[in-house]
């Protein structure tokens, strides 16, 4: 592609621009930004769209900058919300900046032949310090009330029950303001963001020609949803999370590369670097041979890879061939810790399992079983395992023998349903609790 403007356009990343913006793009190198609001400590896989724009910007010459709102956050984009946003306080929304500008230093590019390095900003350091009379008289002057009336994000509150407060009716102006600093400090010039965003980023278009004179510029990228209807990045465990604290990096591999058929030729265009050529090799694997997954591993690589690190990718797939394989032969402790990170565990102590536990006494600790004697049914019905071991002898032990590393014991009932036995060292008794 021959610009930015193209390249985000054949990836379906351009929901809207303003008039203008292809032109310029084409012809010119600028200054551009995405926001970036601090209401975690951590980034979650939605801002992976984001944050993948501004690689694409500095990949194609352009100087990005990443805002951290650490001003706005103190607010609340009502953008995309039905009801007000819970107020932070400011000692969180500190800290959830430092959180999220840890985790953009090390995804952003950092110069040299992909362009120029990733500027940090951050809009405390002029909103927190701008009295109310200021923003009255510098910016609310230049906005009626009637314009924010017609935004989207105020309307739709404005039908709800709740309806908007003044301060949340305010933010499109702070964000207006953004741009408006961010031109005048940096000569910025370009705002990207999500669809929601489209008002604020004409806001601030606005403003910078009204008091500098000067045209400013927009992109929106559509929202994300799954062909399924769900919200996109939401689970049955929740938010996947950048932080591997939050979301193990298996977890994160497994959360790729469970993606629907329908969707990954849309998130391999998204979120990978990969060539119109791979991708379309990559679709025809999809239409022609979809039992091997290919597209899917591709994605969940080279994602986790990018977040985690190649290390992760290596230990990720690992984990999924002991989960998926069956066979724990070759698999370490810390795979299984990994893999089965979410399975309620049992504590025991070596001195325990020393001399051995009987199984069918393992099975009502663990809470597989409500008995021994529904224990002895499960064993005599070849629907018990230690490890991957199927468990023949209702009267048999489970020892330190089974123990993989000499540090966890894997349980399991029927084909799904598992628990961890967790070895210690310790003296004491077993905790014996889920």
């Amino acid at each position: 592609m021959s610009d930015i403007f193209q390249e985000l356009e054949w990836r379906g990343q351009i929901a809207n621009a303003t008039e203008g913006a292809r032109e310029l793009l084409a012809r010119e190198k600028v200054t551009a930004y995405i926001g970036f609001d601090p209401t975690a400590s951590s980034l979650h896989v939605g801002t992976l769209v984001p944050i993948i724009a501004l690689k694409r910007l500095q990949r194609f010459g352009h100087s990005a900058i990443a805002l951290l709102g650490g001003g706005t956050g103190l607010i609340g984009d009502p953008s995309g919300k039905t009801v007000e946003r819970q107020l932070l306080s400011v000692d969180d929304v500190r800290a959830n900046v430092d959180g999220v500008r840890t985790q953009l230093s090390k995804l952003l590019e950092k110069g040299g032949s992909a362009g120029p390095p990733v500027r940090f900003s951050d809009n405390a350091d002029w909103l927190t310090k701008m009295s109310a009379m200021d923003f009255l008289r510098d910016v609310g002057k230049y906005f009626t009330v009637n314009y924010l009336l017609a935004k989207e994000s105020v309307k739709r509150r404005l039908e709800s029950e709740e309806g908007i407060s003044y301060t949340e009716f305010s933010y499109s102006l702070l964000q207006a303001y953004d741009f408006l600093m961010l031109h005048d400090r940096f000569t910025c010039t370009f705002q990207l963001g999500g669809s929601d965003q489209w008002g604020n980023i004409v806001a601030g278009c606005d403003l910078i020609r009204k008091l500098r004179g000067k045209q400013a510029h927009g992109i929106v990228m559509p929202l994300l949803t799954t062909s399924a209807g769900t919200k996109f990045g939401k689970t049955e465990a929740g938010t996947i999370w950048l932080d591997p604290e939050k979301t193990s990096a298996f977890r994160f591999y497994q959360f790729w590369l469970n993606t629907d058929d329908r969707d990954v030729v849309a998130y391999l265009k998204y979120f990978t670097f990969r060539t119109k050529d791979e991708i379309h090799e990559l679709e025809r694997a999809v239409e022609t041979r979809p039992e091997t997954r290919d597209a899917q591993r591709v994605l969940a690589r080279d994602l986790t890879e990018m977040v985690h690190g190649s290390e992760q990718v290596i230990n990720a797939e690992r984990g999924a061939s002991v989960l998926f394989g069956g066979s724990f032969a070759d698999a370490s402790a810390d795979d299984i810790l990994t893999v089965f990170d979410d399975v309620p565990s049992l504590s025991m102590t070596e001195t325990q399992l020393e001399a051995g536990v009987s199984a069918t006494e393992m099975a009502v600790l663990s809470g597989l079983a409500a008995s021994k004697g529904e224990a002895a049914r499960l064993i005599k019905q070849g629907g018990l395992y230690v490890n991957d071991r199927r468990l023949q002898d209702e009267r048999g032990r489970v020892t330190m023998e089974d123990a993989i590393g000499r540090m966890v014991i894997v349980l399991r009932k029927g084909q799904r349903e598992r628990r961890l036995v967790k070895i210690t060292a310790e003296t004491a008794k077993a905790a014996g609790s889920l």
